[in-house]
């Protein structure tokens, strides 16, 4: 059983015992997957039409909490109902959890059965149907990179977070020996996902101690964020299974380099890239110029969605591989936009900024939205930079905290034409509550500082 399933696979799958479970799954904010369990029976006969959740799934943090302040939904309306509406194209199998396949959903509002323009599915949808008017198809690919550690997520847990011991003790950035070591959860990882139809490409050591980099295959950028979202919750499954926890933390250590989520994209016609164009200085069409112009210019605006947590500007430092700048160079790594494959068909943007915790959908969506601002405005691409991007003091920075991405994506004019007020609201808010949890925690940092001493 290799890829995604058939409607009419699932049930003849159903019929024959083979699959008794499905999970019937929505991507929230987080860019986690929310749903319920369905006995597969029940969801063949009556629910592949749709079923329904609290439309609080769409305004919590990643505790769960009930923030105030969204206009959505709130305790005053009564926390009501949205509809999960099943995208029968995406029904896969889940190999590694026995009998079970998964569907992602579609949320509708339950009176008028539109999409709910927040859900980060409809959010990417709506930049992908605007590139569809315009005769393009955005072609992405994520990298997922985290950390595995010795002890599982409970024991952690229970130990307040203290002591991470990573599973490794040293740095297997590419390093054979060592990740070997990890094969009992990386092989499973693999071979499990191209079960279900992710199209896994490998998996290497990252640059740190228990570090790990999944990559997927280019592919629309729809069903990247799809395949994106259901790795990540393998990883954590998987490891889970094994005894041990993985994080998507972007900065668990100060003195650890952090886990990012770089963004490969390139917009084609018919099966060919337009970003290439032969002859052209580095193989760069016009389109592409245009493209990454707005993609650099309107990055601040942006940066909330590739780094939507407070921990996630903890990563933004110099010599780690993180960028702090937002300009591009030609495969150059210490630039926020790296030009790869130049002079080939295969030329295209990585976006280096976005972290490990991102939500693949909202971060697509806002930078397919730049780029075709870029692209209507035909606006002009600045000049590679080159050498040490970090040193280079009259490049612009990239916001250096939560609080002053909140500002920037409250206020970028862009985002509110490309996805609507009420989306970007509803994201600010998000982002204000992260920042407004943070203010009112008592960190150890500061109880070791002052506790004596102030």
């Amino acid at each position: 059983m290799r890829g995604t399933l058939s409607f009419d696979h699932l049930k003849s799958q159903v019929s024959d015992g083979t699959i008794d479970t499905v999970l019937v799954c929505a991507v929230d904010m987080q860019g986690r997957l929310m749903g319920k369990r369905f006995h597969a029976a029940n969801f063949v006969d009556h629910s592949h039409a749709e079923t329904h959740c609290c439309n609080y799934l769409l305004a919590t943090d990643l505790e769960m909490a009930t923030p105030d302040g969204y206009a959505s939904t709130s305790w005053q309306s009564g926390y009501g109902d949205y509809v999960m509406r099943p995208d029968l194209t995406t029904i896969r199998p889940v190999p590694w959890l026995e009998g079970t396949a998964m569907v992602l959903c579609d949320l509708l509002d339950h009176h008028t059965h539109e999409p709910v323009r927040h859900s980060p599915r409809a959010v990417l949808k709506k930049q992908i149907a605007r590139l569809d008017d315009l005769g393009f198809t955005a072609m992405m690919a994520t990298e997922l990179e985290f950390f595995l550690f010795e002890k599982s997520f409970d024991d952690i847990r229970k130990s307040g977070f203290r002591d991470l011991a990573p599973i490794s003790g040293y740095n297997e950035d590419y390093h054979i020996l060592q990740t070997t070591k990890e094969e009992a959860i990386m092989r499973p990882l693999r071979n499990h996902l191209y079960a279900a139809g992710i199209p896994v490409e490998n998996s290497k050591g990252e640059a740190e101690t228990g570090q790990e980099e999944l990559n997927i295959r280019y592919s629309e950028a729809l069903a990247c964020a799809d395949h994106h979202t259901f790795a990540k919750h393998a990883v954590k499954e998987i490891a889970w299974q094994n005894g041990r926890a993985a994080s998507f933390m972007p900065k668990w250590n100060a003195a650890k380099v952090g886990s990012s989520s770089h963004v490969h994209q390139s917009l084609w016609e018919d099966g060919k890239p337009l970003f290439y164009q032969e002859g052209a200085d580095l193989g760069m069409s016009d389109l592409m110029k245009h493209y990454m112009a707005g993609l650099i210019a309107f990055a601040p605006d942006y940066v909330a969605f590739l780094a939507p947590y407070v921990n996630s500007y903890k990563r933004f430092a110099k010599g780690t591989f993180a960028p702090t700048k937002t300009v591009w160079s030609v495969d150059n790594r210490t630039a926020g936009f790296r030009l790869c494959g130049d002079g080939t068909k295969g030329v295209r943007v990585e976006c280096r900024i976005g972290g490990s915790d991102l939500n693949p959908y909202l971060a697509q969506a806002a930078m397919l939205a730049a780029g075709i601002k870029g692209i209507e405005d035909k606006m002009a691409l600045a000049p590679p930079t080159t050498g040490d991007v970090y040193e280079d003091d009259k490049a612009a920075d990239i916001p250096q905290t939560l609080r002053a991405a909140t500002e920037t994506l409250r206020h970028s004019m862009m985002l509110r034409q490309a996805m609507g007020d009420d989306v970007i609201d509803h994201y600010t808010r998000a982002a204000e509550w992260e920042q407004e949890e943070f203010d009112r925690a008592v960190t150890d940092w500061e109880i070791a500082r002052s506790f004596e001493r102030a």
